[in-house]
């Protein structure tokens, strides 16, 4: 089986609300993404997506994928999609680093695989454990009165994991942090995020000052090292999430026991086959995951479900639905809500497919 040609497809996702990071940084309205089609010549057709939250979140922007597919295209037209790892050692020797353009490529192969041996994309991964998978809710930043509310909504949907932004002020935080802190439901997770806006400072006297509330805390800082000093200096649950891109940053993350638990992003650290060698060493080591898309529609979050769905329970936290934001909903099928929880499709590969109607006219490779 060969790949014979690349279509990429553009598209504009709408977000229902206006979202900010944690910290009161950078307002999104849309999200930029591209639909990846693979094509063979068995007839066997894959898609990916990559989706950055916009140019200004990580060193990564759309425009990015779409050129560098376009430069890594002649490489990978006329391999077969089925051999992943060779797929990205040839991408890897066309276009050096750059793993979130590689991502879309990497999941369209996974796609093709599990439809060519008619199994999902799961049961190649180690096999579909016979679990729910928690859905983490993303609580953006306000007064803890809103914060609160917010939260016993999202419970009375059947969310028992949740993501409230801080990072704004010491003090500000803080109160948010007691007050969530005091109405969490019993059962129920939280995760301060502040999405890298604080300096070591500011987040180990905030951790100090709320050290009697049960949570984890996630990517307080910008650095490695910013936020290596911080768990240092601390006691509660720490989650890397931006910090970890590279295999390398996990080995050394667990080696200097930097945190608790990370954030497995498809998309950020190159696709599939790189996030299942991360998710294998962190089921070695003791290292709790939420395994999320960075971005995007429905397709983006079902890939990271079928990664979540083959990991054993007691290392997954929860996953994330992107595609809950959107006001379009441009896929069928894919990984859905159900109360809080949900699970990957059971069809062969990823069990979500576009609406060709809706994504427009593609360009095409060669």
């Amino acid at each position: 089986m060969k790949i014979t040609s690349i279509s990429l497809y553009p598209f504009v996702l709408p977000l229902a609300k206006p979202y900010r990071l944690s910290g009161g940084r950078l307002l999104y309205e849309q999200l930029d993404s591209t639909f990846v089609k693979l094509e063979t010549d068995a007839g066997i057709v894959g898609w990916g997506e990559g989706c950055p939250w916009g140019s200004t979140y990580l060193p990564a922007f759309p425009g990015g994928i779409r050129a560098a597919i376009a430069e890594m295209a002649p490489t990978i037209i006329g391999m077969d999609p089925r051999q992943t790892d060779v797929v990205n050692a040839a991408m890897d020797m066309a276009l050096p680093g750059h793993l979130y353009v590689k991502s879309p490529i990497d999941q369209a192969c996974w796609d093709i695989f599990g439809k060519s041996v008619g199994l999902p994309v799961y049961e190649l991964l180690g096999g579909g454990i016979d679990q729910d998978l928690r859905i983490q809710s993303s609580i953006g930043t306000d007064t803890p009165e809103a914060m609160v509310a917010d939260i016993l909504a999202r419970h009375a949907q059947g969310y028992r994991v949740h993501s409230p932004k801080i990072g704004e002020n010491v003090d500000l935080d803080a109160d948010r942090i007691r007050a969530i802190g005091e109405a969490l439901p019993v059962g129920d997770s939280v995760t301060f995020d502040a999405n890298r806006a604080m300096l070591p400072d500011s987040a180990i006297r905030l951790m100090h000052k709320t050290r009697s509330i049960d949570a984890y805390f996630e990517q307080p800082c910008e650095t490695y090292e910013e936020n290596l000093q911080v768990r240092r200096a601390t006691t509660q649950p720490i989650i890397l999430d931006e910090s970890i891109v590279e295999f390398a940053d996990i080995v050394r993350a667990q080696k200097d026991g930097a945190c608790e638990a990370i954030g497995l992003k498809i998309e950020r650290v190159g696709g599939i086959t790189r996030a299942r060698r991360m998710r294998d060493f962190c089921v070695q080591t003791g290292i709790r995951m939420n395994i999320e898309a960075t971005g995007g529609s429905v397709l983006a979050d079902t890939v990271a479900t079928h990664l979540a769905q083959s990991t054993p329970n007691r290392f997954m936290r929860a996953t994330w639905f992107c595609h809950e934001m959107l006001t379009v909903d441009p896929c069928e099928g894919g990984a859905r809500n159900q109360q809080g929880t949900t699970r990957a499709p059971s069809v062969p590969g990823l069990g979500v497919e576009p609406k060709l109607h809706m994504l427009g006219e593609p360009t095409v490779h060669p």
